[in-house]
């Protein structure tokens, strides 16, 4: 039976070591402290941007009927053929209708991606490689949580999806976002040791943050919206495409202003079986339009996490944790 090390200060965070005062310090992760974000190192995205803006486009493929999904209408009995279809038409013709967008555009993008999707549709794929977009795992499949799996199983899944897109498209990936954002206790620990570089998956912050790991190495968190993520707004809150591009340009302009202060990471979350659908498609190129111009004015650094990583490990000044 494989023992489980979590990072130093972790089991008395974790409740491990309970006895004490009822009402002292809750159980904690022990991955990072408390910071504000007005106490923290200031630095600059290249070309002196303040606001790094990229797009995580989610590309997913699910098993045909079983396991999880998000739902256009009621759930039915499997093969639950209305909400798989509605997913699949992501892959057939939204993925490719964001595409020609992303190319419009000029866009780059960080595509997350099942490795699933190398025995359904290769070639989409290949699409985004071909641009020179950087592929992000996302897990073989997001019909299931990672976070049900034990130690083993789940180092046996970051390494199987790391060595697939690495064989399959060129580059393995140095950043993971779980499937359904499920992680276990040691998530970030088994990151570290497959050779992945940075998660997605935690949302509590607009600059990418040290993680502690039970090895001493860091493991960056960069920052992925939860809010400005069309599954949470159009699906659970139902908002329209109008509204969500309108969110898209809301958020952008506050955190430009922001930015005057610190450093920030916008983060766009968008999955092709909902913003590829043609209505909300024209209300994404026109978000998308108003952020393209901020850009060529100069004023944000269009990146990807990948490129937001490899920046911030490089500077002296974030050598240590804050």
């Amino acid at each position: 039976m494989q023992t489980t090390i979590l990072p130093p200060g972790a089991d008395a965070a974790l409740g491990q070591d309970a006895g004490g005062d009822t009402y002292g310090a809750l159980p904690s992760h022990g991955r990072f402290g408390y910071s504000a974000i007005h106490r923290r190192p200031h630095y600059r995205w290249p070309n002196g941007a303040r606001l790094a803006v990229y797009l995580g486009f989610n590309i997913e493929h699910f098993a045909f009927g079983e396991g999880l999904g998000a739902k256009l209408g009621p759930v039915c009995p499997e093969p639950d053929v209305l909400n798989y279809a509605w997913r699949e038409y992501g892959n057939r013709v939204g993925a490719w209708r964001c595409l020609e967008l992303f190319e419009q555009l000029g866009l780059s993008a960080g595509v997350l991606i099942n490795t699933a999707l190398y025995d359904h549709c290769p070639e989409l794929v290949a699409a985004f490689v071909a641009r020179g977009d950087e592929l992000i795992g996302h897990g073989h499949t997001n019909a299931h949580q990672q976070g049900r799996l034990d130690e083993a199983a789940e180092a046996a899944l970051l390494r199987h999806c790391r060595e697939r897109i690495g064989a399959e498209s060129g580059v393995a990936p140095t950043g993971w976002l779980s499937p359904w954002i499920s992680e276990s206790l040691v998530t970030p620990d088994l990151l570290q040791e497959t050779g992945y570089r940075y998660t997605l998956n935690w949302a509590h912050d607009d600059q990418p943050v040290h993680m502690l790991t039970r090895s001493g190495e860091t493991l960056w968190s960069i920052p992925y919206p939860q809010e400005l993520n069309d599954i949470p707004m159009i699906v659970a809150r139902q908002m329209d495409g109008r509204d969500f591009a309108r969110m898209i340009v809301d958020n952008f302009d506050e955190m430009l202003e922001q930015s005057v202060q610190q450093p920030l990471v916008m983060g766009i979350a968008l999955h092709p079986y909902l913003v590829g659908q043609p209505y909300r498609l024209r209300h994404l190129r026109s978000a998308l339009q108003h952020l393209a111009a901020a850009r060529d004015r100069g004023e944000i650094w269009f990146t990807t996490p990948g490129a937001i990583c490899d920046h911030v490990a490089s500077l002296e000044q974030l050598r240590q944790p804050f």
